[in-house]
């Protein structure tokens, strides 16, 4: 008997979500499978939302990308934020559910494929310091680094940082949520060589109105990337 098939015997393995047993490893049940809205089909190039009709290959956008200039080039989700999609990304965030970032970032690594570039850098939106030491870890970094790994990139998870506490973005409208993050992140000078002339992916657990990594974005083209694509686990619906 092979280790692995010894251990399932100790410790079989268990859905990521609910507990219950499961064939392989970070996996999910047949019935929590079906409750967890994964994003295919035809989306918005910017931002990864779901939009009607059939994915004919050609470059697709939303009406919010449309009305609102995006400085990132290309955007993708791997779920909603909905249902089992929502208890998954405050199970990571909140829950201390850190194993979760290894099976999800596989997921948001396939929904990635088509923002992916050679040489390009993985980079995590940042926490802010004291924030980070409230939660002690960065879920957009383990995300980051679990994608990078897969993915085959570069990973740096503070190339960005974030400058002062911007408090939570809940409750907020999408022109506080802009406002509240004006100049919040930067570059330090030590990581500005790191991203001169690179392609950058822009990792965050949640994409809402598209601020956060908006301002993020800015902060690496003005610190001299070539370009940023941006990916999330989750995607909020716009009337969410």
């Amino acid at each position: 008997m092979g280790m692995q098939a010894a251990l399932h015997l100790l410790y079989p393995p268990q859905c990521i979500s609910c507990a219950e047993p499961v064939i392989s490893d970070f996996g999910l049940c047949s019935t929590c499978w079906l409750e967890t809205p994964f994003i295919a089909g035809l989306v918005c190039d910017q931002c990864g939302m779901p939009l009607p009709g059939a994915d004919t290959g050609e470059r697709a956008i939303c009406d919010d990308c449309m009305a609102i200039a995006r400085p990132w080039e290309q955007g993708r989700a791997a779920l909603m934020y909905q249902d089992n999609g929502r208890s998954l990304v405050l199970a990571l965030k909140h829950g201390d559910r850190m194993d979760l970032a290894r099976p999800t970032a596989v997921w948001m690594a396939k929904a990635a494929q088509p923002l992916l570039k050679p040489g390009m850098l993985a980079v995590p939106v940042p926490l802010h310091w004291f924030r980070l030491l409230r939660r002690k870890y960065n879920q957009a970094a383990l995300l980051s680094a679990a994608i990078a790994r897969l993915a085959g990139l570069e990973h740096c998870p503070d190339t960005l940082i974030r400058k002062r506490p911007t408090g939570t973005q809940d409750g907020r409208t999408r022109d506080g949520r802009f406002a509240n993050l004006v100049g919040a992140f930067r570059v330090p000078d030590r990581r500005r060589n790191l991203i001169q002339g690179r392609d950058i992916l822009l990792v965050d657990d949640v994409m809402t109105s598209g601020a956060t990594f908006a301002c993020g974005t800015e902060a690496l083209m003005a610190a001299g990337a070539r370009s940023v694509n941006v990916l999330s686990l989750a995607r909020v619906a716009k009337d969410a």
